[in-house]
């Protein structure tokens, strides 16, 4: 205990937070601020645990049940650790093993070996009801669009959409390249919003199966079309547009030349690509120990000064930078708000402890954004000078143009109806054909 408890009082300098030890002795921290936070550590070897490994073993104790919030939540625990500052909780954490988990990060990805399938398969393959608690009604597993603050996850979602379509410059006809396709909700929308034809990429099997589904139901698999796919392998096919919204942050920063590029080959000599991924303001060398190890495997989120070497090697021309500094707090927040609400269903479809693990998750990555500087970024990238207008205004005037064809696009059916959904009529594209 005394070990954990002088650490506790270096890092924890403001704030308001009670630690009751398996003594059952109470400390009181912080300097008596903000939300009242209450936890308890229910045995000796999990006061040696945090000690020892605190980045790993806190989440692992949480999870187990080891430590347990008494007053407020686990979000608020993680919010006043990280208020008290990064280089504070640097200082108590144990140097040798933070080393041993940035060398082993490192290394991995850079090994030649891919298990890039068995990472995606880790998260993505997860019951397809699990998602279904949190996600909007797309299944948009990626940051939102708050523009203009204060809309609804699913408007949110929707006008993300709306921007990546708008600047990927769409016309009709063109062949789309979407790298990570997820559950297909954005395949879907560029295909009938503009006209063209996208073939959408997944490592993970069950994306797949939800994907082809609904771009069936929908009648859209004539130009919509998803395949298995590692990227890597693909071989004599261009494209006039690709999109990535989501997968770049499982790359691995060994892979980052090879990816671009990849993308630069798969790019036809005026097309465009845009890129979304998450990004941070340094170098962080490795990921969270815990995030690694039971959320993202072989996950890295870059400091964009690790990314732009690899595209200018690449060849590829930036055209366009956009920072989205607080949009995946926001996004992460109403996840949180949405998984903690229908806890019991969540309990039932795993149990309590896998409750814990996913709620732990996502408080982690919230408080990243807020706390850390995480941010999104999307890079607007081409092979061409002219590809895109020498000016921005062509985003918005595009966005407009989705925004009719949204009012009279029919509405997504919730995947938990799709027994009873009916096939679709074929919509008119905002840009006409």
């Amino acid at each position: 205990m005394n070990a954990l408890l002088s650490m506790l009082r270096r890092l924890v300098r403001k704030g308001d937070m009670t630690v009751t030890f398996s003594s059952g002795e109470r400390v009181a921290l912080g300097d008596g601020t903000g939300k009242a936070v209450s936890i308890r550590i229910i045995d000796a070897e999990a006061e040696k645990a945090i000690v020892q490994d605190p980045g790993l073993r806190f989440g692992e104790l949480y999870v187990d049940g080891r430590v347990t919030v008494e007053n407020g939540d686990i979000f608020d625990v993680l919010s006043i650790v990280k208020d008290n500052g990064l280089e504070n909780a640097a200082t108590v954490a144990n140097t040798v093993v933070g080393l041993q988990h940035v060398l082993r990060q490192q290394l991995l990805s850079r090994l030649p070996v891919n298990r890039n399938r068995h990472n995606v398969a880790h998260h993505y393959d997860l019951d397809r009801k699990l998602f279904n608690l949190f996600l909007d009604e797309d299944w948009q597993y990626s940051c939102a669009y708050f523009e203009p603050r204060g809309i609804s996850l699913d408007e949110a979602q929707l006008a993300k959409k709306r921007h990546i379509a708008a600047k990927l410059l769409l016309e009709p006809g063109q062949k789309v390249l979407e790298v990570g396709s997820g559950w297909g909700g954005m395949a879907m929308y560029l295909a009938e919003s503009s006209g063209i034809e996208v073939t959408g990429i997944t490592l993970s099997e069950e994306q797949l199966k939800v994907s082809r589904d609904r771009a069936a139901r929908r009648g859209l698999s004539d130009r919509v079309r998803f395949e298995l796919q590692d990227y890597r392998t693909l071989q004599n096919r261009q494209f006039d547009r690709i999109v990535s919204v989501g997968m770049f942050e499982h790359v691995g920063i060994g892979n980052y030349g090879r990816f671009f590029n990849k993308m630069n080959e798969l790019l036809k000599p005026e097309g465009v690509m845009l890129l979304h991924s998450i990004g941070q303001v340094d170098k962080p060398w490795a990921t969270n120990p815990w995030i690694e190890k039971y959320i993202f495997p072989g996950g890295y989120i870059p400091a964009v000064s690790e990314v732009l070497p690899s595209v200018e090697h690449s060849r590829l021309l930036v055209k366009d930078v956009e920072i989205l500094p607080m949009h995946y707090a926001w996004t992460l927040r109403a996840w949180r708000e949405r998984f903690v609400a229908r806890r019991e269903e969540a309990v039932a479809l795993y149990d309590e402890r896998f409750f814990r693990m996913w709620e732990f998750y996502l408080a982690a990555s919230e408080t990243a954004f807020l706390y850390d500087k995480h941010f999104i970024f999307q890079l607007q990238l081409s092979p061409s000078l002219d590809a895109v207008p020498a000016s921005r205004g062509y985003i918005e005037e595009r966005e407009r143009q989705l925004i009719e064809f949204e009012k009279r696009r029919p509405p997504l059916e919730p995947v938990n109806t799709w027994d009873v959904m009916p096939q679709k009529e074929r919509i008119e594209p905002a840009i006409a054909v």
